[in-house]
C-alpha cells in the first residue's frame, strides 16, 4: 500500500548529517514506491508558540506562517519522520518549536506512524534516550501514535562524517521498510 510519508528535517545545516540521513530514508521510500514530502525546516518561517490561548476555539494559530501548511502535511501524512541533530542531549530548537506549535490542531495528528532520526557527535546510543524521550513526550500525546523506528546517528559531529556510520544504510532500509 502506498503511504504519504512526510519527512522533517530539522538540520540547520543543509547537508549536515541529520539531513543526510533524511536523504538517505527518502531514497529508500521512494523506492519502494511511497509519495514522500521532504521539509528542511531552515527554510521555512515558524514562530515560536505565543501560548495565547487563541487556537483553543477555533483551531487556528493567529500567526501567519510556515507552520499553518507544515501542519495540514502532518495531518495529511500517514508517516511522519521527525530527524534532529542533538545538542546537549536534547532535540534541536528548531524542531521543538514544530512540536511547540501543533498544538492548534495536535489532535488531528492521530494514528500515524513515526520514525526518528538523531545524529550526534556522541559514540553511543544509550545518551540518546534522552532525546528520545523528548520526541515520545510529543508521540505520547497523539491518538494512536506508532513508533515504527530509530535511526541513530552515532560518532558524527563533522559534515559527512554520517556517510561511514552504519546509520547511513540503516536510514535507506528503514525507508524502504515503510
Amino acid at each position: 500500500m502506498r503511504k504519504r510519508v512526510l519527512i522533517i528535517s530539522a538540520s540547520p545545516r543543509k547537508g549536515g548529517n541529520s539531513d543526510t540521513l533524511c536523504d538517505r530514508f527518502q531514497q529508500g521510500a521512494a523506492e519502494a514506491h511511497h509519495h514522500v514530502e521532504r521539509v528542511f525546516l531552515a527554510d521555512r518561517t515558524i514562530g515560536y508558540c505565543a501560548a495565547c490561548s487563541a487556537c483553543r476555539g477555533s483551531g487556528e494559530c493567529v500567526q501567519d506562517d510556515d507552520m499553518r501548511t507544515l501542519l495540514e502535511s502532518m495531518i495529511a501524512a500517514d508517516v511522519i519522520v521527525l530527524a534532529t541533530p542533538v545538542y546537549f542531549f536534547g532535540m534541536c530548537a528548531q524542531l521543538k518549536t514544530v512540536i511547540d506549535r501543533t498544538v492548534a490542531r495536535y489532535t488531528a495528528i492521530a494514528n500515524k506512524e513515526f520514525y526518528f532520526i538523531v545524529t550526534a557527535a556522541v559514540g553511543s546510543k544509550r545518551p540518546l534516550e534522552r532525546t528520545m524521550e523528548g520526541l515520545r513526550g510529543f508521540t505520547s500525546c497523539l491518538t494512536g501514535a506508532k513508533e515504527k523506528g530509530i535511526v541513530y546517528g552515532t560518532g558524527a559531529w563533522e559534515i559527512g562524517d554520517i556517510l561511514s556510520r552504519p546509520a547511513f544504510e540503516e536510514a535507506y532500509e528503514m525507508g524502504k521498510s515503510v
